[in-house]
């Protein structure tokens, strides 16, 4: 048996794991690389294999870093299954799509000033989408399916987003067996709406995600009373509460409390806007999965047989005319809006019109990288640049991090530390010093385990 790491091999994107066993190569999820944008045309472009040689896919959960080379595997000749939860087949089909039509616009947008001769083709189109998702195979967690001859496989809840899961896999191979583990990326304990991370019991290598290695998360229990002070603090002077917001995962998991703190009387019941077509499509299909719900979400709304994410004073945006309106509309309301960093989308105009009225309110949600509009709002700087025009920033900021989606330090850790005859972890999905630290730690936890940090196409038998 031999792993192969093609991707999030000392950094947090473009998940490729390649398992070969028995002359079979099993892919763990199949991501997108999402970085410079130079970078990241040529190594989604250029994948490290050909389609054709991969043999099946098992996918941990839909989010673009993990799923989002798929229609490109498939256009390189990839015809086995994608094996995924119900759930991240759904959401998987919403995410391709919209990211072909996101290559197509690209690549139209850089023809416009090449000759024919230099002009390019967009990554992938609706019909690799439509190619690869006909090879899509759902599995219910806790379901064992075969990927390979000798090879058997399950899922088991990761607690990350809608649908996420971890793989063990075992695998026979010169009558020898072995049991691998692979994170996906591993959730928290206690996050709305999804159940808890569920723990290996045996394992004898683990593939683990460390994004957070080295850094510690805010309370969970400060989510709700944080979010009530800022919209309470904003609708006293009747101003808006812009929150930019990753379309899957972070809106619903604001729905959510928005609900719950209005049904409880905690917050007034103002409007709140839903500015975003891509989060309008996934909020529909996290309602179609109440099966992956937790029990606090299920016990707070399924007595009084409540949708969590439809209640009379939420709405969602039809086009671009009413997403438009809400910038002259007077406040209190609430905008949720995209791109997460602030960086593309509708986000940027509901800013623009917003940060310099002092009424205002701006509630950052999730991480914002260097050199984005959201990194420098969170910094708050005193002028920030939008639409190449610069705006006072005189809106109140608050920065609420426990909402993130990834296990801190801690949480690996406990994780990690239950698994019996565990000999070695590989920690992949992080960076330089986080995962130095997460690797120094889990061998002080347990000296008796091998921790490796693979670099990009590095393989290792097992």
């Amino acid at each position: 048996m031999k792993v192969t790491f093609w991707g999030a091999a000392r950094e947090v994107t473009g998940s490729k794991h390649l398992l070969e066993v028995g002359g079979k190569k099993i892919l763990l999820d199949c991501g997108f690389f999402q970085g410079r944008r130079q970078e990241a045309e040529k190594k989604n472009r250029n994948l490290p294999f050909e389609g054709s040689d991969i043999d099946a896919v098992i996918l941990s959960h839909a989010h673009m870093d993990h799923c989002g080379a798929l229609p490109r595997l498939y256009k390189t000749g990839f015809r086995g299954p994608v094996y995924a939860t119900p759930a991240t087949c759904d959401v998987a089909g919403v995410m391709l799509e919209d990211s072909a039509d996101i290559q197509i616009h690209d690549a139209n947008f850089i023809n416009r000033y090449k000759s024919e001769e230099e002009k390019i083709e967009p990554i992938y189109t609706q019909d690799e989408v439509k190619g690869v998702m006909n090879q899509f195979k759902s599995i219910e967690y806790g379901k064992y399916f075969n990927p390979a001859p000798g090879v058997e496989a399950v899922f088991i809840e990761a607690g990350h987003i809608l649908g996420s899961a971890q793989v063990k896999l075992k695998i026979k191979e010169d009558n020898k067996e072995k049991l691998l583990g692979f994170t996906g990326d591993l959730g928290r304990k206690g996050l709305p709406i999804l159940k808890d991370p569920e723990f290996f019991d045996e394992l004898d290598y683990l593939i683990s995600e460390s994004t957070y290695g080295n850094r510690f998360h805010e309370s969970l229990d400060e989510i709700e009373d944080r979010v009530q002070k800022v919209i309470l603090e904003a609708t006293a002077h009747n101003g808006k509460i812009i929150v930019p917001a990753f379309a899957l995962g972070r809106t619903q998991g604001l729905i959510y409390i928005l609900h719950k703190l209005t049904d409880e009387g905690k917050i007034p019941r103002i409007p709140i806007y839903i500015d975003s077509p891509m989060a309008t499509e996934l909020t529909d299909v996290f309602a179609r999965h109440e099966d992956d719900f937790d029990e606090e979400l299920v016990s707070f709304f399924g007595s009084k047989n409540d949708d969590p994410f439809a209640f009379r004073n939420l709405h969602f945006t039809k086009n671009p005319q009413e997403s438009k309106s809400l910038n002259y509309r007077k406040g209190p309301m609430i905008i949720i809006s995209t791109s997460g960093m602030c960086e593309t989308g509708r986000i940027r105009h509901h800013l623009k019109h917003a940060v310099e009225d002092k009424r205002n309110a701006v509630m950052i949600v999730g991480f914002m990288a260097q050199h984005t509009l959201g990194r420098r709002i969170v910094e708050k700087n005193p002028k920030i640049k939008i639409f190449d025009h610069f705006y006072k920033l005189n809106s109140r900021v608050t920065v609420i991090n426990a909402f993130s989606g990834h296990a801190g330090q801690h949480e690996l850790l406990d994780h990690i530390k239950p698994i019996k005859n565990l000999e070695k972890v590989f920690l992949v999905h992080g960076e330089g010093e986080g995962q130095e630290v997460m690797r120094d730690k889990i061998i002080t936890m347990r000296d008796n385990i091998t921790v490796d940090l693979p670099e990009f196409g590095q393989s290792f038998e097992l």
